[in-house]
């Protein structure tokens, strides 16, 4: 088994095509991906953290008031995910891709 994995690991290491893919997502060290990062997984956390209880009643008023049944639904959800207060994964999976772009 062990023998398989490192076979697979030697393929994975040598293969062009998958080197290319992986140059070709990560984003690039300027200003815009930085800036990309922090507004797409820190931003809305620190909205989150700083106006939580704000968010909770404003989408818990709309939830009660929409004539649509479809509509009430989806403020009672986002009335939960704001419940939820913020999210440790997109912070982590934020730092991850700063430290993966500063490196």
């Amino acid at each position: 088994m062990k023998e398989k994995i490192k076979e697979i690991q030697k393929r994975i290491e040598h293969d062009p095509k998958l080197k290319e893919a992986v140059t070709r997502i990560k984003p690039q060290k300027n200003f815009w991906g930085i800036a990309g990062i922090i507004l797409f997984f820190f931003v809305p956390e620190l909205i989150t953290y700083i106006w939580q209880d704000e968010l909770i009643s404003w989408s818990h008023e709309h939830g009660i008031t929409e004539h649509l049944e479809m509509q009430r639904w989806l403020f009672g959800q986002l009335e939960e995910m704001f419940r939820a207060g913020v999210s440790w994964f997109n912070l982590v999976l934020g730092s991850l891709f700063l430290w993966w772009v500063l490196k």
